[in-house]
């Protein structure tokens, strides 16, 4: 299968194989929950609020459909155990922190506070962020408001949508970043 620079985020030719995606589904592309499928497993997801898009822009809260890879796995060392995943895997700190203001040389990275333009604290006092799993969505090239900090992270109480992530249940989630072999990717769906 051949994957565009763009959908895989990096030169060349991608050795992608079947059992490396997870599908996430649904049955309309406005509703802003799906089907997470991933080896033998389906697990419900929540999605952005403004459903899937083939076309995603910074603050639609729609989830960008595509092939992304799993670029790192970020989690709380205070509250869970060392995951066991082939992936890259580091732990948040208090001052870690995303960039999403459109316009800054930072957008869509990782950045360390205190930061001028900060609007996404990845270490919460809520569980939401307690494993994230980076997308490789918008990285390479970074396109300013093309959207930014697109995370599989847990799921909302009540199965609420994301502002254009991935939420799954933390179990669930755990189960499949430790289940994962890389190079390992999602393929979000219309």
């Amino acid at each position: 299968m051949h994957v565009s620079a763009r959908q895989q985020g990096v030169h060349g030719r991608s050795k992608l194989c079947e059992r490396n995606i997870a599908m996430i589904d649904g049955l309309n592309p406005a509703r802003s929950t799906g089907v997470l499928r991933y080896g033998g497993r389906n697990m419900p997801c929540t999605l952005g609020r403004g459903g899937r898009r083939a076309i995603k822009r910074e603050g639609d809260g729609a989830t960008p459909a595509g092939l992304w890879p799993i670029r790192e796995i970020l989690y709380r060392a205070d509250r869970m155990r060392r995951l066991r995943t082939k992936l890259p895997l580091r732990v948040i700190r208090p001052d870690d922190a995303w960039c999403d203001v459109a316009g800054d040389p930072n957008y869509n990275r990782a950045v360390r506070l205190p930061y001028a333009t900060l609007d996404e604290r990845l270490w919460r006092d809520d569980h939401l962020y307690d494993i994230i799993a980076v997308l490789g969505y918008n990285d390479f090239p970074r396109v300013q408001g093309l959207g930014s900090a697109i995370f599989m992270h847990g799921m909302r109480p009540g199965m609420l949508p994301t502002a254009g992530c991935i939420g799954l249940e933390l179990g669930g989630l755990r189960r499949l970043l430790e289940l994962a072999d890389p190079p390992n990717w999602i393929r979000i769906a219309i």
